[in-house]
């Protein structure tokens, strides 16, 4: 008997083919199940004119995580509709051709430009495949109006009021309010362009936080305004000008050609009237929702390779320790999403090791964090690169640590109004000491080692312990500069006037070499199929899989009214004693300077 042991490259290459040739099975099997589907609705005469589907909430761009089977047997609200599905219902429409088009009733949903450009981008891809789309709007705002221009067709119930007034942000100064209470914000900063702190240290806005929010208002009207005079075949002038003169009643925005028609949405059958070829008379459309219609649709066989695009998301504040998901019922003192490292970790290490995935896609939405964390993360995501193509797709936005993690990537793409770049990093430390003082509160300290207390908000910073953060500060800021420049391959002597805490719209992005394309989530795996070297055909789909923590890393709520008031009352707890403020405090922090909201 033989002592050698088995090739293990013999083995793995046996393994590959053997999953191919039960991958061409299954695709032989697919195909003629789907001709024969089709034969049954082609007997049938299935039609369906448009298909409805309601798109409000906050959008995601992925599908959450699945749900666990005690959280199953709950009375939860059904999940929240991502892009994720709505581009996969979209595609199976555009694949039938008994379908005409799609109706989309917007019932409110709050996202940003980054969302709202996907939404865009979403409708386009539908036109393109020769399907009609019309929105029914209730909602006449910036965010639902830009979206809503993209479509054939705009129909506003008669209620409804045109209400796209520009765009507008405001920034509060703490600095006053808190020393009333004896608190002062000790801040240590790179560039006065990280105004991430300013908020408590400052009385007022900086000409540096003043010039950065208007060059960002600037960027992001001129995207807006240039969607929507496309959309609605205006110059960019009429549709400022139409705004500036704004809000109209659903009659005049009718008239001025800003929507196409105005019914209630019991009359849209009517209003949808389809003239018949050959005949002069009209008949009534046939609509159907979503659930009745897809029984009824032509298919299109697909052949599906044996490998998969990965796809890992990164959402929320970055921080150590695990990820947390906000809870399914929103409760009070209960914070968003956060993109803990330790779970982070773990998944970019379970995809390093998968020999099925083909390339991964990173998607960051985040405005950074613990410089720590994301430089564990970035570590990871350098180590996956060697071994298959990384790329990073950016949500409404990936800025700071954001941008951190996204930089070794081999090709990153965002929509040109994402927020990202603010290249730089801050320290803030609160100093408590005038607050205790006024309470009359005694605070005996004992230490040992010079420096024990250089986090601790007992006193104010002295001018050593000021240099000391100073320079952790400096290296931090090194660091990232030189992940940027080997990322990016840009010199690194020449970075200073692109970071420094900068805020850049993706298109400015892209004119600073920091992104490398625009699209949106479809776009970025048609892109990482190509990096891969997968198939590329239209008669092939590849398959896209989410990677999920093995458990769900959080715990179901409780209904609203089964909390326990000691929860909430412990959170607070947390902050009023420096617990939550003790994980920032005195740390290099990789953080946006603000929050932009867009409505």
């Amino acid at each position: 008997m033989s002592n050698e042991t088995a090739d293990p490259n013999f083995i793995t290459d046996l393994q590959r083919e053997l999953r191919e040739l039960g991958q061409r099975i299954r695709d032989e099997f697919n195909q003629l199940a789907v001709a024969i589907r089709n034969g049954m609705r082609r007997l049938q005469g299935a039609r369906v004119d448009y298909i409805i589907l309601p798109i409000g909430g906050a959008l995601p761009e992925r599908d959450e995580p699945p749900r666990g089977f005690f959280q199953r047997q709950l009375p939860l609200p059904p999940p929240a509709l991502s892009l994720e599905t709505l581009n996969a219902t979209l595609k199976a429409i555009t694949d039938a051709d008994n379908v005409k088009g799609v109706l989309l009733l917007f019932r409110g949903f709050n996202a940003g430009l980054g969302t709202v450009q996907n939404l865009r981008r979403a409708i386009q891809r539908t036109q393109a495949a020769g399907k009609e789309v019309i929105v029914y709007t209730p909602a006449l705002d910036m965010a639902h109006y830009a979206a809503a221009a993209a479509a054939d067709r705009i129909i506003v119930p008669p209620g409804a009021q045109f209400s796209v007034l520009g765009l507008r942000t405001e920034a509060v100064f703490l600095k006053d309010a808190l020393a009333r209470i004896g608190v002062a914000a000790e801040v240590v900063q790179i560039s006065p362009y990280k105004a991430g702190a300013d908020m408590f240290s400052q009385t007022e806005m900086s000409p540096e936080h003043r010039a950065q929010l208007d060059w960002l208002l600037d960027e992001q009207y001129d995207l807006l305004t240039t969607a929507i005079a496309e959309g609605r075949g205006k110059s960019q002038e009429e549709i400022k000008a139409l705004i500036d003169q704004a809000p109209y009643p659903a009659e005049q925005a009718r008239e001025l050609g800003l929507v196409d028609g105005v019914a209630y949405e019991d009359e849209l059958e009517r209003e949808l009237e389809i003239e018949e070829e050959g005949e002069e008379k009209e008949r009534k459309v046939k609509l159907l929702t979503w659930e009745k219609a897809r029984g009824m649709l032509w298919e299109r066989p697909y052949r599906r390779p044996s490998q998969f695009i990965g796809v890992i998301s990164l959402e929320g504040m970055i921080t150590m320790g695990p990820s947390r998901q906000p809870p399914i019922i929103p409760l009070p003192f209960f914070g968003g999403a956060t993109a803990g490292a330790d779970t982070l970790l773990r998944l970019l290490r379970r995809a390093e090791k998968s020999d099925r995935m083909a390339a991964l896609i990173l998607h960051v939405d985040s405005g950074g964090g613990g410089a720590l964390a994301s430089d564990l993360i970035t570590r990871e995501i350098k180590r996956i690169r060697q071994k298959r193509p990384v790329l990073v797709y950016m949500g409404n936005v990936a800025a700071s640590g954001g941008y951190h993690v996204a930089a070794p990537a081999q090709h990153i793409m965002c929509q040109s109004g994402t927020i990202t770049g603010s290249i730089g990093v801050f320290m803030l430390r609160p100093n408590a000491q005038k607050l205790y003082q006024n309470l009359s509160v005694n605070r005996v300290s004992l230490q040992r080692g010079e420096r024990a207390g250089l986090y601790s908000d007992a006193a104010p910073l002295t001018p050593e312990e000021t240099a000391v953060l100073q320079r952790g500060v400096e290296e931090t800021y090194r660091q990232f500069k030189r992940v940027v420049a080997d990322g990016r391959a840009l010199p690194f002597d020449e970075l200073d006037p692109i970071c420094e805490g900068r805020v850049w719209s993706g298109r400015q992005a892209l004119a600073h070499k920091l992104v490398d394309s625009f699209g949106d989530f479809e776009d970025a795996v048609r892109q990482a199929v190509e990096l891969a070297g997968l198939p590329t055909g239209s008669e092939h789909a590849i398959p896209v899989v989410n990677l999920y923590p093995k458990s769900d890393g959080y715990l179901p709520p409780r209904p609203f009214e089964a909390a326990e008031p000691a929860a909430a009352l412990a959170e607070i707890g947390r902050w009023l004693s420096g617990e939550r403020l003790e994980a920032i405090s005195g740390r290099p922090l990789l953080m946006m300077p603000y929050e932009i909201r867009f409505r």
